[in-house]
């Protein structure tokens, strides 16, 4: 009988060794259940090559090739992937919706001896369940914002916070973002619902009498928004305002980005984002400072005329009353004893 969820915690409980996503593999790159494998039952060609059959000409002769099609990809999975599970195997299946693919697969499964079952309602009834969290539920904790300017090592205290065992949600992480016009940490970032998938299992975990630490950011992590239950939890939320010497912020940022100190075209490239904001020839100096590898003057630059400013304004607009927190470095030490004072007053 397939297993019908009901709560995204129980995922971290189900009596499964795997979860199997037979989706085509653009389907399971868009999003999927977090943990699962992909062993699809089509590729992306075949699902529309089906499709097209099914709709332009017969629905029968669909199925009919879809069947042979499953049955090959299988067989492959069953010589790769799936050749050395032993015969207590138990794996999850699931689909688009729950229907032919995982039960086709399932059936296959189940036939060598495994005992697998399927997901009802398959990916969808998941989805639901994530938008449901995200868009129409409450936060399950308090939450506390963790604010402060560029360069005071937010990100970092996030850290030591989650080594103490404090609750907290690395959004940045989850975003492959860190939230700046200088922060995409690879090529693409995952897509919203990947994000979100993301987002809705972390607060799945979270425990309701603690709370849950979590970096300010915009209401976008790059082309990513927060969605509507953490945003206003956010923003009306307690407020840690970090502060520095500037220095120690510039030391940070310098160690922070090696990628921008690694690639200069791409640095070039932020930087010629700036120019909306500060005209043609203060970024021409800041290219200059980059060119001579001057990091630590082209930082110096950038935040007191960028970033600092900025903020100030937001803070001013936007933000709670803070607690103000004062660092006298930004090395792991102060970090680690800042994250040990505020689990203590939790």
């Amino acid at each position: 009988m397939p297993l019908k969820l009901t709560r995204l915690s129980d995922l971290a409980t189900l009596p499964f060794d795997q979860i199997i996503d037979v989706r085509s593999p653009a389907e399971f790159a868009l999003d999927h259940v977090p943990g699962a494998i992909n062993l699809p039952a089509m590729s992306n060609d075949e699902r529309a090559r089906v499709g097209t059959i099914y709709v332009q000409e017969d629905p029968f002769k669909a199925r009919k090739i879809g069947a042979a099609i499953v049955a090959r990809n299988v067989a492959a999975h069953l010589e790769g992937p799936l050749s050395e599970k032993e015969g207590s195997y138990k794996p999850l299946v699931y689909c688009w919706r729950g229907g032919q693919r995982s039960g086709s697969v399932a059936i296959i499964l189940k036939q060598i001896g495994w005992r697998a079952d399927t997901i009802e309602g398959g990916y969808q009834a998941y989805r639901r369940l994530v938008s449901k969290a995200l868009y129409e539920g409450t936060m399950p904790c308090p939450v506390v914002v963790i604010d402060g300017g560029t360069g005071t090592a937010k990100t970092r205290l996030l850290a030591h916070l989650a080594e103490q065992g404090a609750q907290t949600l690395d959004l940045e992480a989850m975003a492959e973002h860190r939230g700046s016009l200088f922060g995409p940490m690879g090529d693409t970032q995952p897509s919203q619902k990947a994000f979100e998938s993301r987002l809705a299992m972390g607060l799945a975990k979270l425990q309701p009498n603690r709370p849950v630490y979590v970096e300010a950011e915009s209401s976008k992590i790059g082309r990513l928004i927060i969605p509507p239950v953490l945003w206003q939890a956010m923003i009306s939320a307690p407020n840690l305002r970090l502060t520095a010497p500037l220095k120690a912020r510039i030391d940070h940022l310098i160690s922070a980005y090696p990628d921008m100190r690694a690639d200069s075209t791409k640095l070039h490239t932020v930087l010629e984002m700036l120019i909306r904001y500060h005209g043609h020839e203060k970024v021409a100096q800041w290219k200059d400072l980059a060119t001579a590898n001057d990091y630590a003057a082209l930082t110096r630059a950038l935040i007191e005329t960028h970033y600092d400013p900025r903020y100030a304004r937001i803070s001013k607009t936007y933000a709670p009353d803070a607690e103000e927190i004062l660092l006298p470095d930004l090395s792991d030490e102060t970090l680690a004893s800042c994250a040990a004072r505020l689990i203590m007053s939790e």
